[in-house]
């Protein structure tokens, strides 16, 4: 064998382990004409991905509808603080079905004293009030990103106690003062946060920085790359950094939603909105949408999580586009649950209650005497060891 048969070898291996590495789909894939023809508008969807994410996007069925009349939850159960102007047989039937929606099949005592429902004891009961409170504003207040289509808690919960896709600061983020600059961890194996251990989309597959969130889905950083005037100043652009976070953030929705660029964008021109799909209007309410739950609503819960609810940096964990899309471009496929729950839906009326932190109930002094007591005997109850002798 030749070199030049060697050289050629190698390039086919090369060219081998490049394709393999890429996140290319095998062809057949469709395509959608999204704009005007002729002007590159085109989503490429593979419907082998888009059947392999069916079984995960279908929806548990529904209990039959309550009767909306008869006497009120908050006449009726003590500590009813966000569904008491729901009837007695719809607050239980939405109980219910929250049990099989977030508890990973524990049921009711996940989040109750069974002896004592009305209790705030356990944490997941005050953070389920606060996600109820959530559920609500969403479908009164953020219609122009959900539609009548709404959400549920099994839009992001899928069953679990804690949705699969969250994030929280990552360590990797913090601005350095040294030498070396901050590089915001480009190009590098550390794990983002949204997920331990697993990479974020654009840390995987690009030179981009792992962490866009803290600006654009907790702050209100604009979302901006190119300028329209060379070495824009005072705003008026977007700076080689923030360009990267933005293309960060953008490959992430991208991976959200399981769509490329033109699914909002025409990439003849980003910024324009004249040439860009309606999708992208419906993305621009998407993304105050989630910075209003994040402030408002994620940052509430800290106080009451546990220490192992928590991410590395002692932050409480937050949403973005992929938590409730889980990767496709609607959340479960478009198929609305709100339609056999709308005692979720809320009233547009109330947002500012929504907004409101309803404060957690102390238990009673003779139930933490009982649970002490309890204890105490558990402890008494366990035999002593006697220390293993010396060798």
């Amino acid at each position: 064998m030749n070199g030049k048969t060697l050289s050629r070898l190698a390039v086919l291996l090369g060219l081998g382990v490049l394709v393999a590495s890429c996140d290319i789909d095998r062809p057949p894939v469709e395509t959608i004409q999204r704009g005007f023809r002729g002007d590159g508008q085109v989503q490429v969807n593979n419907p082998r991905v888009y059947a392999a994410a069916f079984a995960e996007q279908q929806i548990p069925d529904s209990a039959p509808p309550a009767d909306p009349d008869g006497p009120r939850a908050k006449d009726v159960f003590e500590n009813v603080q966000v569904l008491g102007d729901l009837s007695t047989t719809q607050m239980v039937r939405v109980m219910v079905s929250m049990a099989a929606w977030v508890t990973g099949g524990e049921g009711c005592s996940y989040c109750h004293v069974i002896e004592n429902p009305a209790l705030d004891v356990k944490y997941p009961k005050v953070v389920a009030r606060r996600m109820l409170q959530m559920v609500r504003y969403i479908n009164s207040h953020w219609t122009d990103h959900v539609a009548q289509t709404g959400v549920t808690c099994y839009t992001c919960h899928r069953g679990n106690p804690v949705p699969k896709n969250l994030w929280f600061a990552n360590p990797a983020s913090t601005p350095s003062a040294t030498f070396t600059g901050w590089h915001e961890q480009q190009n590098s194996t550390l794990p983002s946060y949204v997920q331990p251990g697993k990479l974020l989309p654009s840390a995987a597959l690009g030179a981009l920085p792992v962490d866009p969130f803290s600006m654009y889905l907790q702050g209100s950083e604009n979302i901006r790359v190119q300028a329209l005037n060379a070495l824009p100043m005072n705003g008026m652009g977007a700076s080689i950094q923030q360009t990267e976070w933005t293309y960060s953030l953008m490959t992430i929705m991208s991976k959200s939603l399981g769509v490329n660029c033109n699914y909002c964008h025409n990439t003849q021109s980003l910024q324009s909105w004249k040439e860009s799909s309606p999708t992208r209007a419906t993305a621009w309410y998407g993304i105050r949408m989630v910075r209003s739950l994040n402030n408002n609503f994620e940052a509430s819960i800290d106080r009451v999580l546990p220490p192992n609810r928590h991410g590395p940096m002692g932050d409480n964990p937050k949403i973005y586009c992929a938590t409730c899309h889980n990767g496709v471009f609607k959340p479960l496929y478009g198929i609305s649950m709100l339609k056999d729950f709308p005692e979720l839906k809320g009233d547009p009326e109330q947002v500012q209650d929504y907004l409101t932190w309803k404060t957690p109930q102390p238990p009673p002094a003779d139930y933490l005497k009982a649970q002490a007591e309890a204890q105490a005997q558990a402890a008494q109850a366990v035999p002593a060891v006697a220390p293993a002798a010396a060798q």
